[in-house]
């Protein structure tokens, strides 16, 4: 039986609840409904679209602007994928993704898409992912996805610097 939210509460327009609601569509296109596992991720939207429209409350809901962030991050990921997997490859060391937790690798994909590919601030994309990483991953998720981030930030900027 799936519970429904009270249709009075206002939709968030955070970009944090963007960020956590492509992160389950990016979830479960990956890994989630067994048989479901590798659908696009445009279907997996629809779908999370659909459900927290009727008020499902698997997903929060979201304003218009916010469910048009997560829309473009996960966009631009697929877009990007093999440029933001490389660039994990380079900056995690000692780990391969056959190794990683999908949560972490799926948190982490989506964050390095943000630092590489968009002007938002590092900090506030960090903060998001590690809230992220400690919500849905395992106990020691939010001081892996903090570490990986910040290396990749302190890079970034260096780079920029140079």
């Amino acid at each position: 039986m799936t519970r429904r939210r009270d249709r009075s509460q206002p939709p968030l327009g955070t970009r944090r609840a963007a960020r956590e609601f492509a992160f389950r569509v990016l979830f479960e296109a990956e890994r989630g409904g067994g048989a479901e596992a590798g659908l696009p991720l445009a279907a997996v939207f629809t779908r999370a679209e659909g459900a927290m429209r009727e008020g499902d409350d698997t997903f929060a809901p979201l304003s218009e602007e916010a469910l048009a962030f997560a829309r473009q991050l996960l966009e631009g990921l697929e877009t990007r994928r093999a440029e933001v997997d490389d660039q994990l490859r380079r900056t995690i060391r000692g780990w391969d993704f056959g190794q990683m937790a999908q949560t972490d690798l799926n948190v982490l994909r989506l964050a390095t898409y943000e630092l590489l590919y968009t002007a938002e601030p590092h900090p506030p994309v960090i903060e998001s992912a590690v809230r992220i990483a400690r919500k849905f991953g395992g106990e020691d998720s939010g001081r892996f996805v903090n570490g990986v981030l910040g290396g990749l930030s302190r890079a970034l900027s260096e780079n920029r610097d140079a």
